[in-house]
Order: C-alpha cells, then sequence, then structure tokens
C-alpha cells in the first residue's frame, strides 16, 4: 500500500494500532507517520523502526497522510481537527477511533472528507479482533476496500450502521472485559469448592474457554448445540445450566443497561462540546 498512514495519539489504542501496522507487511514503514501531545513517547521509536516518520507535531503529521486515524480521547477529538484542519489533505480518509463521537459532528469541522469510525478489540494484539467500521457518504466502496485491507492485520472487519456501533462496541471492544470479570469470579468460587492449586483453575478454566470458542467456529456448532452435547438429560452439567439459564439473564441485562446508559452519557458531554 503506498498510501501515507497517519496516527495521532500515542495512548494503548494508538501504540496497538501503531504497533499492528508497523509489523505488518501491508505499510512501508517509510510511509507510516506519528505524532502525540506528549513528544517524549515516541522520540525512541525510530530506535525499533528506523524508517517510521515520527513527527513533532499534529500539524506536521496531517501535511503528509491521506489515512489518518485520530486515536485520542472523545473530548480531545474536536481540539485535534480544529488544530489541523488547515492541513488535512482534501481527499484524505479521516478515521475516528471513538465510537462516541458521531459523523455529523466531525463532519461540521471536516464537511468534505471522507470519514469512518473504527472499533478494534484488544483481541488485535493476536490478530483475532472483530473491527467494526462505518463510513459516511463519501467513503466509496475503494476507500473502503483499502482500509479494510489495513484493519484485516486485526482480524476480522465487520461493517455495521453507525447507529449500532454502542450494542457493538459492547459485543466486540467491551467483551474481553467481560469475559475477564465473569470468568474472574468463576475461578473464585471454583477455589471455594476444591484444593486444586489456583493457577491449575485458571488454566484449566482459560484453555477450556479458549477450546470452547474454537470448536464454536470451526465446526460452526450454536450455542443450543454445544449445550445438548455436553448436557444429559438429569445430568451433572443440567443442573449448573438451569441455575445459570435462571439467574443469569438478570445480571447480564443489567450490564448492558448500565454500559450503554454511561454510553449515552459520553455523547451527550460530546454534543456539547462540538455545539460550542
Amino acid at each position: 500500500m503506498e498510501q501515507n498512514i497517519g496516527i495521532i495519539g500515542y495512548g494503548s489504542m494508538g501504540k496497538m494500532i501503531f504497533s499492528k501496522f508497523a509489523q505488518s507487511n501491508i505499510i512501508n514503514p517509510s510511509n507510516l507517520y506519528i505524532s502525540n501531545i506528549t513528544f517524549e513517547k515516541i522520540k525512541d521509536i525510530n530506535t525499533i523502526y528506523p524508517n517510521v516518520i515520527i513527527c513533532k507535531n499534529n500539524i506536521e503529521l496531517a501535511n503528509n497522510v491521506d489515512v489518518l486515524f485520530i486515536c485520542v480521547k472523545p473530548l480531545e477529538i474536536k481540539t485535534v481537527l480544529n488544530e489541523i484542519i488547515n492541513n488535512i489533505k482534501n481527499n484524505c480518509h479521516i478515521i475516528s477511533l471513538n465510537g462516541s463521537v458521531l459523523h455529523n459532528q466531525l463532519e461540521k469541522i471536516c464537511a468534505n472528507n471522507k470519514i469512518s469510525k473504527v472499533i478494534p478489540s484488544v483481541t488485535a494484539e493476536i490478530n483475532q479482533s472483530v473491527t467494526l467500521v462505518s463510513h459516511n457518504n463519501l467513503v466509496k466502496n475503494e476507500d473502503k476496500k483499502n482500509l479494510n485491507i489495513l484493519l484485516e492485520c486485526f482480524g476480522t472487519v465487520i461493517e455495521i450502521p453507525e447507529n449500532e456501533l454502542g450494542m457493538g462496541s459492547e459485543l466486540t471492544s467491551c467483551m474481553p472485559g467481560f469475559i475477564g470479570s465473569i470468568f474472574k469470579v468463576i475461578t473464585e468460587e471454583a477455589e471455594k469448592h476444591t484444593k486444586i492449586n489456583k493457577n491449575d483453575i485458571i488454566k484449566m478454566v482459560v484453555k477450556t474457554m479458549y477450546g470452547t470458542g474454537k470448536l464454536l467456529l470451526e465446526n460452526n456448532i450454536s450455542f443450543d448445540e454445544l449445550i445438548d452435547r455436553v448436557t444429559t438429560k438429569g445430568g451433572i452439567t443440567e443442573e449448573g445450566v438451569k441455575i445459570i439459564e435462571k439467574n443469569l439473564p438478570k445480571i447480564i441485562n443489567q450490564m448492558y443497561e448500565k454500559t450503554l446508559e454511561k454510553r449515552k452519557v459520553t455523547m451527550e458531554k460530546v454534543k456539547e462540546e462540538f455545539n460550542k
């Protein structure tokens, strides 16, 4: 890919995206640009990636890139865009890494630019992210194709409507945290009923979780089919499944209600910021 790719922001998400791009064979390192508000965080990148272009500020980066990933907090996006808008190329494809900032808000500043929102997952670190994308009307099929080529170094790419990015994020970007929390409780409760070493308990659960995921995907098995295969009528597993199906839905529903409520609060704050 000959396009110049820029990344503004070197926090956890910006750093992950930069690392995946820099290690891939998709982008020539000399076509990869990086900037960050704290220059100290990026000044030594060339010791590992000597051909990557380290920019001293966002304006320098904006002057040179064809695809721009903005990896900053939602309330910082407006400030960044206002800083660089006069330096962004007319055909630059702007990528926001935050689902709380809407296309029409970004278009208030970048009215003539192609704009996409991208929501990756931490599982991109092992090339297993389900990365969500949505686009404004200026993004053409060729632009989508080129962006997908970049994002596929994270894993699978799924395009969904912008108004579904909230719930989509819960199911992908947030889900590793939810899963980690659930299985943390499972292992802690297991300790109360056994003398098996804690590390062995964790290994058992994690390896079984990993294997179950592979089984579901590779054999195209539904959750119901999996339950039927493991559960014997009147058996031990059935008793556990009954408890889960009776009590867990309430907790999961509360989880979604709270996370979506928090997302709405963040979006309202962003709306206020963009309306100033």
